[in-house]
């Protein structure tokens, strides 16, 4: 487990989902993000290069793997906000770059990709698209990636994340989207979330911890993408002795509502630039 070194307010801390917080905690004030910026320009390379860049952190721990919630548009005026949960191998070092130096896979990245594919479809929105890495992924491809550890710790942190942007903004939705371990996360923290996530969206899911999307526990629409050349397919959709995360929500028979994928290029692809799946989460995003 990583050490959590705080660097920001410790309101900002609670309302990121880092320590047990009080009901329905606030969203940071604007001093949390200048705390941030602070503590990403004393990290130095290449933190500091993205504080002089004017990038807009609501978190950001360096220590261990690092910790990280970027935000892209106005999280005070927002009608529509979508929350990013990325997966396994996610650490602060990748969070800009991709896990192996892949783009398609940094979360900055495919947060980008999505905002800017909001502002085009619907440049009267007023729109926000939250990269958060609040929680700690499995590192690799041992057991803490079969199991649900890590998800069960993320799904509370979500939660009162979430519930953090509720507080701020009661009359916005909220979208949240997993990929991969990242939808496990979605599938445990759905039974506790507000009525304001209207959708949650599974791409290169493993699985949500359930069979089936009624099971969820939760009003919220469910979506899912598996795309054919995605190796998430091999993965056996199965949960037994606390071992695996249960059917996959790309199974017709989850009843998850199905979103295209056609030309999907494997596993992180789904939020790259003339995606369909792409697309479509835009769409849903607006509409909700």
């Amino acid at each position: 487990m990583r050490t959590r070194v705080m660097n920001m307010g410790m309101a900002g801390a609670v309302a990121l989902g880092l320590f047990a917080p009080p009901a329905d905690p606030p969203l940071p004030t604007p001093g949390g993000f200048a705390a941030a910026r602070a503590a990403m320009a004393a990290a130095g390379p290449p933190y500091a290069a993205w504080a002089a860049a004017g990038r807009t952190f609501l978190l950001f721990d360096p220590a261990g793997d690092g910790f990280a919630a970027e935000v892209l548009g106005d999280l005070s005026t927002a009608d529509r906000i979508a929350v990013l949960v990325p997966g396994v191998g996610t650490t602060l070092a990748d969070f800009d770059r991709g896990l192996g130096g892949v783009a398609r896979r940094a979360p900055a990245v495919q947060a980008r990709h999505l905002y800017d594919a909001l502002r085009e479809q619907a440049p009267g929105q007023r729109v926000a698209v939250v990269a958060w890495l609040g929680y700690d992924p499995p590192g690799g491809w041992g057991l803490s990636v079969a199991t649900e550890n890590r998800a069960a710790a993320g799904a509370a942190a979500l939660n009162r994340f979430v519930r953090g942007l509720i507080a701020q903004r009661p009359a916005t939705t909220v979208t949240l989207i997993g990929h991969s371990y990242g939808s496990v996360v979605l599938g445990l923290a759905a039974p506790e979330l507000p009525a304001q996530v209207t959708d949650l969206v599974a791409l290169g899911s493993p699985g949500m911890g359930v069979d089936r999307a009624a099971d969820l526990a939760t009003a919220a629409r469910v979506w899912a993408g598996q795309a054919a050349g995605d190796w998430i397919r091999r993965v056996p959709g199965v949960r037994v002795l606390g071992l695996g995360h249960g059917r996959h929500p790309g199974d017709p028979e989850f009843g998850a509502r199905p979103l295209p994928t056609g030309g999907v290029d494997g596993h992180d692809g789904y939020l790259q630039p003339g995606s369909p799946t792409l697309a479509a989460v835009a769409d849903l995003i607006v509409a909700s």
